[in-house]
């Protein structure tokens, strides 16, 4: 388990050409459970959770283009609705940042300058292969039967522009080095193994754009702009007040876990690091690789129409089902498949049947004697820990269902509705109400609300019954 004093966490910002659909939700959800875990375990103010947009970059310019609206306007739109689908998942951020604020853009100045001045940016011809989807360059090597891998229905484009390049290949054995000698840098281990062989073939990278103009322009050379990637990595010193907030920083950089997808691994993993390295800045401690999520056993996407916003299944069923569904039944570091009709088979089975049933059997039974609680204080068991602190949720989620099943057994054992000797019946309902707080307590970072409620409504002289947690569907 990891011994700390303070905790940063990031997801990925996202890309403004779209709002965010359910898969990047589920990062989000990811995140939020760390956040809340470390908060009650090092409190509130040792935490820090950032996630944000990604708004500066060549798709953004021409999407803009193409609803014919200002660029910023665009991006901010896309970048206010993205905030509100994470806030109907009750997502805990610290800050939410936009790569087109402006102390942002100041610290991408500095990172630029600091890597020029150690010699590690100079001025070359860039003649190759360029996918506008992923703001990507490639060899082609890298492309399958023509194509980018990650997006097969966009053109690959031959570009030829004088641009600004980062001595990547520089770095090439440091980070073969730093990935062997940290073995929690890079989680799941076997993505470790993709990145080492991946950098033995690092080049130079161009890090500025000619093309276009919509992006934070080169210091001192004004006919370009910074490169997207190079840009978007850097919101993670931004986001904790580098240049801004000295004491901010020191008490939380390094960064604990970066969360995103393994589409964005290689920047994350290779690029990001030889830029902290060329600055003078310190390597985040871990990277934690996501999978992705298939709906209904397609790949989500525009081109399909099976686009799911998070807003859309919270109004239905609530945040709460929502987390716990996600959570549960998808594999954090695997691809999964995931249904709105296998959401409302775990609403209807583990949250109505399991949690909420629970939770109002025991409520009546204590209305009926009058029967309260007094708050106590309640700690993580340690296998819930471990699995938290190793990321793996869907576990710890079956050691707290594990839990509920355990005290819904000792109801049906005990009876308690025939015993008639009010002591003895006490000491049954003290016992069930004990288990379904500590069960509230090790729920908030999964189910806030949920966890919320059920404390409000048994932390009390007299405990009622109260609307069912979960109406079955």
């Amino acid at each position: 388990m990891r011994s700390m004093n303070k905790f940063y966490v990031t997801t990925a910002i996202d890309y403004v050409n779209d709002t965010i659909h359910i898969g990047h939700a589920f990062q989000k959800i990811v995140a939020d459970v760390l956040a809340r875990y470390y908060r009650n375990k090092l409190g509130k103010e040792n935490v820090f959770f950032l996630t944000g947009t990604d708004e500066y970059g060549q798709k953004a310019e021409k999407a803009a283009e193409k609803a014919k609206i200002d660029t910023l306007e665009f991006v901010r739109e896309i970048s206010t609705s993205d905030k509100k689908e994470q806030d109907s998942l009750n997502i805990s951020y610290n800050r939410f940042i936009q790569t087109t604020d402006e102390d942002h853009k100041k610290v991408v100045e500095e990172v630029w300058k600091k890597a020029f001045d150690n010699n590690d940016i100079y001025l070359a011809e860039y003649k190759g292969l360029y996918c506008e989807g992923c703001e990507a360059y490639y060899t082609d090597k890298d492309l399958v039967n023509g194509c980018c891998p990650l997006h097969p229905s966009e053109e690959i484009k031959e570009i030829s522009e004088e641009n600004y390049f980062f001595k990547w290949s520089k770095y090439k054995d440091f980070l073969i080095n730093h990935i062997k000698s940290h073995p929690d840098f890079i989680f799941p281990k076997q993505r470790a193994n993709e990145m080492i062989e991946f950098a033995k073939n690092i080049k130079d990278i161009p890090v500025s754009r000619s093309n276009f103009k919509w992006g934070i322009p080169v210091p001192n050379d004004p006919k370009q702009v910074i490169y997207v990637w190079f840009d978007a990595l850097i919101n993670y010193l931004t986001g904790v007040g580098y240049l801004k907030d000295e004491n901010l920083f020191e008490k939380f950089w390094p960064a604990d876990v970066h969360i995103l997808g393994k589409d964005n691994l290689r920047w994350h993993s290779l690029l990001w690091p030889a830029m902290l390295k060329s600055a003078g800045i310190t390597l985040p401690k871990t990277i934690l690789v996501n999978g992705f999520l298939n709906l209904n056993g397609q790949k989500i996407s525009k081109s399909l129409g099976n686009i799911v916003r998070p807003s859309e299944w919270v109004e239905k069923y609530g945040e709460d089902a929502v987390r716990y569904y996600l959570l549960r039944y998808a594999v954090l570091t695997e691809d999964s498949d995931v249904s709105e009709e296998k959401l409302v088979q775990a609403y209807n089975s583990d949250l109505a049947n399991g949690l909420g049933n629970l939770v109002s059997r025991v409520a009546k039974l204590c209305e009926k004697t009058g029967f309260g609680f007094k708050e106590e204080k309640f700690n993580f068991d340690k296998d819930i820990k471990i699995f938290i602190e190793g990321f793996q949720f869907n576990q710890a989620l079956k050691l707290i269902w594990d839990e509920i099943s355990d005290v819904d057994k000792a109801i049906n054992n005990d009876e308690p509705w025939k015993i008639t000797e009010k002591e003895k019946l006490v000491e049954k309902l003290e016992c069930y109400v004990r288990e379904i707080v500590k069960v509230a307590f090790e729920l908030e970072p999964f189910l806030p609300e949920t966890s919320k409620k059920i404390r409000e409504q048994f932390i009390s002289e007299q405990i009622s019954s109260q609307p069912s947690l979960f109406p079955r569907i």
